[in-house]
């Protein structure tokens, strides 16, 4: 050994070799070393996803919920719009209050009993069998990266919808404290059970019914409503004489007008939002069909509402055509998910025939709704879910739904809707706390409710 060491050659050999297992060596660990690095690199990777997809979420789900609260201003411009200028006041603080009332009797009750799945089985327990109170013992679902809070508030504006929807309908003759007790109940439970039989995974979603955005689950809800004060009511002073129809002109159509533009823009939270879903590019790609079909269908309405208009009256009515944008966008937002454009413009065309037809009818009855709330929000809602059970679209064409299931569905929630809301009014009727007396509907509700005006230093109309 001693002889190899000291020969040249030897030492070399023996230098090769130590060379080599330090290479060797250092060579694992440098291997190692980037593995672990590319593990790290991948895992950050992973966590900034997750966190621009939390952020993505999060970000438009708020931006939607914006929207559908600005469809509140556009509510109470389009009812102030169509009634007269003496109830004007009336009208604003019913919407006003419907907003406040529903965001609170929606967070205290009405979203536990909606959607009791997001709630642990603990506190389902301790609130009639449904959810939680509050956001208490929420549970957010595997498929869902967005925050309870958003995940609220995008909920409690749509319940806040439904509401305001009815206050059109009974203008100028409900008393205030009648009228808030209707949007207490609507909101904290007749909107939320109904809700929870489809969004809440109840028996309506089992059974296969679609309402993707909520033609009947809350448009129908509210138009059915508003039908049920309307005919429990009474039609207004001087509506109807001798058997004929006096038509009242709203006191100002260019508010009314704004008020739909406003709500043809809250719209596209409305709809779109309902995706519930912005991170990979087909949750973009349903995003933006939703919002084309919403767009077209909407112009449907109102050109055909508008052309029916002027060939039965001989001239064409603002008030048919703008009531037929909002029947076309009722319309489509059961299937603005499913139908593809061509399919979007027939929904508007019906919508836009059933608000003509709709008018003629109550007016036929005796029914006096002075903004057509239910030609517009139930008869539309109504014709949205049918479609998808009728005309081509993805929902038919995957076997998920039929006709049959589609009726079955918005004739209950409708129907749960008309007859909860027509025995509160004929309670309140049987109490004579419901309708201002002859006196008070004559002066106008702006004074004889709240003691004040709408245009100050004028006469009320």
């Amino acid at each position: 050994m001693t002889r190899f060491l000291s020969n040249r050659s030897g030492r070399s050999c023996l230098g090769i070799l130590l060379l080599t297992l330090v290479a060797l060596t250092t060579g694992g660990e440098l291997l190692w070393a980037q593995d672990a690095t590319a593990a790290a690199v991948e895992e950050t990777a992973e966590a900034a996803d997750l966190g621009v997809g939390y952020a993505l979420d999060n970000a438009m789900l708020f931006i939607a919920a914006i929207l559908v609260f600005f469809m509140q201003a556009g509510f109470a411009m389009v009812e102030a719009g169509f009634n007269s200028s003496k109830n004007a006041v009336n009208i604003l603080f019913k919407n006003s209050m419907d907003i406040c009332v529903g965001v609170l009797l929606f967070f205290v009750i009405g979203f536990g009993i909606m959607y009791p799945g997001s709630y642990g089985k603990e506190v389902g327990k301790q609130l009639f069998l449904f959810g939680g109170v509050g956001l208490d013992g929420y549970e957010s679902t595997a498929d869902r990266t967005f925050s309870p809070e958003v995940d609220w508030l995008f909920q409690a504006v749509f319940a806040a919808t439904a509401a305001t929807i009815v206050s059109g309908a009974v203008a100028g003759r409900m008393r205030v404290g009648a009228y808030l007790l209707y949007s207490a109940l609507l909101t904290g439970l007749v909107y939320p059970i109904s809700g929870m039989w489809k969004w809440g995974g109840g028996w309506l979603d089992q059974l296969g019914f679609q309402d993707f955005a909520g033609s009947a689950v809350v448009h129908g809800v509210g138009g059915f409503a508003g039908l049920a004060g309307a005919i429990i009511l009474g039609p207004r002073l001087g509506r109807f004489v001798s058997g004929k129809s006096i038509p009242m002109p709203g006191h100002s159509l260019p508010i009314a007008a704004l008020g739909v533009f406003i709500l043809w823009f809250g719209w596209y939270g409305f709809n779109p939002g309902s995706q519930l879903a912005f991170q990979s590019t087909s949750d973009i790609d349903a995003t933006t069909h939703i919002a084309v079909t919403t767009t077209l269908a909407a112009g449907a309405g109102g050109l055909v509402a508008t052309l029916l208009s002027w060939l039965l009256f001989k001239k064409p009515d603002l008030s048919m055509g703008l009531n037929g944008i909002l029947g076309g966008l009722v319309g489509i937002t059961a299937c603005c998910d499913c139908m593809n454009l061509w399919m979007a413009i027939v929904v508007g065309i019906v919508a836009g025939g059933l608000i003509v037809a709709g008018v003629m009818l109550l007016d036929r009855l005796k029914i006096d709704d002075p903004v057509g709330a239910w030609p517009v929000h139930g008869l539309c809602g109504i014709w949205g879910c049918l479609a998808i059970g009728i005309l081509p679209n993805t929902h038919l064409a995957e076997g998920t739904t039929s006709l049959g299931i589609q009726l079955i569905g918005a004739l209950a929630i409708c129907g749960w809707s008309f007859v909860t809301m027509l025995g509160l009014f004929t309670a309140l009727k049987a109490a004579n706390v419901l309708r201002v007396s002859k006196a008070e509907e004559q002066q106008g509700l702006d004074i004889s409710e709240h003691g004040m005006q709408a245009y100050g230093g004028t006469t009320p109309a």
